[in-house]
């Protein structure tokens, strides 16, 4: 091998090594995009889920106080963006309403989008919120009626009760609590580990109602996968909010999601394995 050739191949490795180097470089210093997935119970009351909790003026000045405190906890995290469960009416995301927003719609207004989200976003001088659930008029993401004719049709009508009556059970801790806890120690019991875990017992329970029976279909009608139907909507509904939040994410946000707690277990999920994301604990802020 002449001088000059030995000359060239060692350029060449060194380069290649360089390149290999800023690439590692590069990537290495990629920052992650945090998320802290808020799961909230409904504050304005709206009757809307299977399950229901009758909750506590949050506009009396007591209950005001405490969420100033939340405000105060949350901006700790130093959020970059606020994400709402709310259905999104423009392609960016964006909620137009909040750019409105004033504090005294926090004496009107219970919704936690408004208490939680509005109210942070505004303490930060974010210019928007983002509005990321998943809505359809076409798609039931929670078809429960078929889960009820599926119980029916096997003779599990009081199985299915009772899987109603622990969420129930749930809601009524809740309900309790709420007599000497302020709103952060409520939010803080709904996001331990424990509490995100019964969550998504629910909808791992009602995987078992359905099922292939005689003549390969359900009885009077039921579907026969109608509870694993139901846990694969909600999974559906869950990934569609995961992907609107990808859409809006950027290397190095700090982004906290104010939704449902039973979106929770699966919001976090989504956020721990995706690659580039980290995800944070709320109850790192929401505890003394």
């Amino acid at each position: 091998m002449t001088s000059s050739f030995k000359l060239q191949a060692n350029a060449l490795r060194t380069l290649a090594l360089t390149l290999l180097l800023f690439v590692t470089t590069a990537r290495a210093a990629t920052p992650a995009i945090e998320v802290m997935v808020l799961g909230t119970y409904h504050m304005a009351n709206p009757g809307k889920d299977l399950v229901n909790a009758a909750i506590d003026d949050v506009t009396t000045a007591s209950r005001q106080r405490e969420l100033a405190d939340l405000t105060l906890r949350l901006a700790a995290f130093k959020p970059t963006k606020i994400a709402v469960e709310a259905a999104p009416i423009s392609d960016d995301f964006s909620v137009p309403t909040y750019r409105s927003f004033r504090p005294a719609q926090l004496l009107t207004d219970r919704n936690e989008t408004t208490q939680i989200g509005y109210r942070l976003a505004y303490h930060l001088g974010h210019s928007e919120v983002y509005a990321i659930d998943e809505r359809s008029s076409t798609i039931d993401y929670f078809p429960f009626g078929a889960v009820q004719l599926a119980a029916k049709a096997a003779g599990r009508e009081a199985a299915l009760a009772q899987l109603v009556s622990d969420a129930q059970a749930a809601a009524t801790q809740l309900e309790a609590r709420q007599r000497t806890q302020t709103v952060p120690q409520l939010l803080a019991s709904l996001n331990t580990p424990t509490a995100i875990h019964a969550s998504q017992q629910f909808y791992t329970g009602l995987m078992t109602f359905g099922g292939r029976v005689a003549g390969g279909a359900g009885g009077g009608g039921a579907k026969p996968w109608a509870g694993a139907e139901l846990s694969a909507a909600w999974y559906l509904r869950n990934a569609k909010i995961f992907a609107k939040l990808a859409k809006i994410a950027q290397p190095g946000d700090r982004i906290v999601l104010v939704f449902g707690a039973g979106h929770a277990y699966q919001l976090r999920e989504f956020v721990a394995t995706a690659k580039g994301y980290r995800l944070v604990e709320p109850n790192r802020y929401l505890l003394p």
